[in-house]
């Protein structure tokens, strides 16, 4: 390519300031959020049952524990427990809310006047598949012009592609997409040199440059997919809520080929509906944003989000990663409500096809997780928008905890006299005497986590009929039942090794070791032995440990199944890459691979066909 290809409408720029975390911020453009009917109440359902159970469970531990007064070792094995105990249950009362919310019958909302909105579908990309990405931009540009109605879409691919021949590849897809085009559709495209502050800046090259011609921005990611019908519903949204800053949908996966992910799209698509529909009740006005699949008015995100830089611990200046989070506390902050509307369906996402695809994004989201701690103090921020910051934190954070107690409860033993640190307390009399869980005891706390883990899903199940779905678009209530005790089953054995990687994670993000943010293997990367040996080499240690533990007697053997899974970690995430085929594709399957949605049938039509037009173009073209 001679030349590198651009088409973009003229420049509306918009400016975009950078926000202070030390000091209150109002937008004297908002009009200021009303307090959704009945969120105090929605916020005591969830929070007290929670906190109630977890004090509790602790004053249960401790009468285990106070015959002899507590010592530190005992305090410390408490306080670990009840912790990672409110959090579970914490999801548990959400989910349950969002079972009642789905029992409820409100009466339809009144339709009221709204202006047409003129929005700005933004798709920020970087070392892409372009075809695949440009399949799925003309399919919800289809969808909207096949849907007609008052508002003007127009769709921007925003590259940061640094890979030169990546990016002659999305510029020829970009021209022989526009040849192929509906008469009306309106598809943008620009290249950045240089992607400075990688998606946050992105998008604020986008705001700054145009943002000034478009009341809204949908905001996707690479994989996104969605339905006319769900940027029409979030459209109307925004337009008949001048209070609203952003509206998150409920993005579901799809796509999943390989046992990993389809284990992770059937708990999304079954369990995750009762989930967010408990969460919106209880965040009102003051959601979260998940940085996709999402609209936000332009301008208050101009004039409310534009992101400094943060200064570590070390005294540098470091890019906000999990910007997405704190987006959405300052538009809050700024007076603009920032909600959630789990019931608009149509919203699609991909999910990583492997165990070492998904713990490498999540290690990225772990860095920028917890760089929010350092956020919560920061002036203006609504109580709420900081919880949220905390819990992406804790979220991680609690694999560090669970590690601690599994490391605990295999030191305590079956016993006294079989307890691993008996030894070192009976030579040494200034040491705190060991903790007395006896046997009964221990395998209580196990079990109720689990109990605890479980109840969530089953809820889930009870909920979906609620929501007008019917098990027979599942296949059928036996196969049904068949891929939910699966994935219960899968969901067990992954769970200690995904329990390490995020320790991993977390103290990689501490020491300085997790850098950069590269893109995502949206179709997941092929690793040979050595990587899995080197991957999960703390896993596999840990398993032979516990293991011998057992054996030896020292360890209780219901520690058995955290052990076999740790032991067997590098068979399991092999697995975890396995391709499903013939019949094995419904095998944990969801509503959307037994009736496929229009949309996606209409996306792989076109990357399929724009695919055939660029290898013929490429085969007709002489070398040069």
């Amino acid at each position: 390519m001679s030349r590198e290809f651009r088409k973009m409408p003229p420049r509306a720029p918009m400016a975009m300031p950078e926000q202070d975390f030390d000091a209150d911020f109002h937008d004297q453009s908002a009009p200021g959020a009303a307090p959704v009917r009945g969120t105090r109440l929605w916020r005591l359902m969830a929070f007290s049952p929670a906190l109630i159970a977890t004090l509790g469970l602790t004053w249960v531990i401790h009468g285990w524990f106070a015959a002899q007064g507590i010592n530190v070792i005992e305090a410390i094995l408490l306080t670990l427990i009840c912790f990672n105990f409110f959090w579970i249950a914490f999801s548990v009362s959400t989910v349950a809310l969002g079972l009642v919310s789905l029992a409820r019958r409100e009466p339809p909302a009144r339709p009221t006047a709204m202006q047409p909105q003129k929005v700005a579908l933004l798709m920020p990309i970087y070392n892409e598949v372009p075809w695949y990405v440009l399949g799925n931009a003309r399919s919800m540009l289809e969808e909207l012009r096949a849907r007609g109605g008052r508002h003007d879409y127009s769709m921007f691919i925003l590259s940061d592609t640094q890979d030169d021949a990546i990016a002659a590849q999305e510029q020829e897809s970009v021209q022989a997409l526009l040849a192929s085009l509906s008469p009306g559709l309106k598809l943008y495209y620009r290249r950045r040199a240089r992607n400075t502050d990688r998606k946050v800046g992105n998008i604020a090259d986008w705001v700054a440059n145009w943002g000034a011609d478009y009341q809204a921005m949908l905001v996707l990611d690479a994989d996104s997919l969605m339905t006319g019908r769900a940027i029409l519903r979030l459209t109307d949204a925004l337009a008949q809520d001048p209070a609203a800053g952003l509206i998150q949908s409920f993005p579901q996966l799809i796509g999943a080929q390989t046992v990993f992910a389809r284990m992770q799209q059937f708990a999304n698509g079954v369990y995750g509906m009762a989930l967010a529909e408990g969460l919106a009740r209880w965040c009102g006005q003051e959601g979260n944003y998940w940085g996709h699949n999402a609209i936000i008015r332009t301008a208050a995100f101009a004039s409310c989000a534009g992101l400094p830089k943060l200064r570590s611990w070390r005294g540098q200046d470091q890019l906000i990663m999990s910007h997405d989070f704190v987006e959405a506390g300052l538009l809050r902050r700024a007076g603009w409500g920032v909600r959630f509307l789990p019931r608009i369906r149509g919203s699609y996402e991909e999910t990583p096809q492997t165990l070492i695809d998904h713990i490498l994004r999540d290690r990225r989201w772990c860095q920028g997780n917890l760089q929010h701690l350092n956020l919560l103090w920061s002036r203006g921020f609504r109580s709420i928008s900081r919880f949220h910051m905390f819990n992406g934190a804790v979220g991680y954070l609690m694999s560090p905890i669970w590690f601690a107690l599994l490391v605990m409860w295999a030191l305590i033993g079956m016993g006294e006299d079989a307890s691993v640190l008996t030894y070192f307390s009976e030579t040494n009399p200034t040491m705190p005497s060991w903790p007395e869980l006896t046997e009964t005891r221990h395998v209580l706390i196990i079990v109720l986590m689990y109990a605890m883990l479980l109840v969530p899903k089953l809820m889930g199940i009870a909920a979906l009929p609620l929501t007008g779905v019917r098990f027979n678009e599942f296949g059928g209530g036996l196969w049904f039942a068949l891929s939910f005790l699966s994935e219960v089953l899968l969901s067990v054995i992954y769970a200690p090794i995904l329990m390490v990687q995020q320790m991993i994670a977390v103290f990689r993000t501490m020491l300085g070791i997790q850098r950069g943010w590269s893109p995502q293997a949206r179709n997941g990367g092929h690793y040979g032995l050595g990587t899995l040996l080197t991957c999960h080499a703390l896993e596999t240690i840990s398993g032979l440990a516990l293991t011998a533990g057992i054996i030896a007697g020292l360890v209780s053997p219901w520690l058995l199944p955290i052990a076999i899974s740790l032991l067997c970690a590098v068979p399991l995430s092999a697995l975890s890459g396995y391709s499903m085929s013939g019949r094995a594709r419904t095998w944990l399957g969801t509503r959307e691979d037994y009736c496929e949605p229009l949309i996606t049938q209409a996306a792989r039509h076109y990357r399929t066909e724009l695919k055939s037009v660029l290898e013929r173009e490429k085969i007709q073209t002489p070398a040069e």
